[in-house]
């Protein structure tokens, strides 16, 4: 960043060429071609620029994946954060959470959609896994203490209801898309209804 003379921030680079740009390309490319299938200088050919020009935000094409991936998980733990403001049973913060997250992939689609095709290759894909599986793990934590209080089925193992609820939730990149005119709302009461109604304990 530098600072003009009337003291506003403005961004170092390029006119319409910024770092938000470059890692929705990045996004996009890794994801399509595969993390080593791409190399910087396709990114600076997609983008029609110099490799100098993307050198100039980020050291490298791993922290450009870092930072993608990143992008995801924040916005999922953002949602984690929030579930103490939520109170009520465990159920309600569960249903929050599943709607925040509904949230997050539809306003991060290519980076929630970068983040789960990571296999676990590199130091960055390990440990964006390692932050997915800690996610997933409170997120079962909150499955087993709604089944405690009586509102979700006993019956379905705790960890395997979560892989449905964000099986669920994750399908949505293969299909959904911005211009469809479904919003993050629409789509999260979609998914809640769906899940939670076959979920619930009947009269819960």
């Amino acid at each position: 960043m530098t600072t003009t003379e009337n003291g506003r921030a403005r961004r170092r680079g390029r006119p319409g060429y910024d770092l938000e740009t470059l890692l929705k390309a990045a996004a996009e490319l890794f994801y399509e071609r595969g993390y080593d299938g791409t190399s910087i200088q396709d990114l600076a050919t997609h983008l029609g620029v110099a490799k100098s020009a993307i050198y100039h935000h980020v050291p490298s094409k791993e922290a450009l994946l870092h930072l993608a991936v990143d992008r995801a998980l924040d916005g999922l733990f953002a949602e984690v954060t929030k579930l103490d403001a939520v109170g009520g049973r465990a159920v309600d913060r569960l249903e929050h959470l599943v709607r925040g997250s509904v949230a997050v992939l539809v306003e991060q689609l290519p980076f929630v959609t970068l983040l789960l095709r990571v296999r676990g290759n590199s130091e960055t894909e390990r440990e964006a896994m390692a932050r997915r599986r800690e996610f997933d793990d409170l997120v079962t934590g909150l499955v087993a203490d709604a089944a405690a209080e009586g509102d979700l089925r006993a019956d379905i193992d705790p960890a395997m209801t979560t892989r449905l609820l964000f099986g669920t939730v994750n399908s949505l990149i293969e299909w959904y898309r911005p211009q469809g005119g479904l919003g993050a709302a629409e789509l999260a009461d979609v998914v809640a209804m769906v899940a939670f109604d076959g979920l619930r304990v009947r009269g819960a």
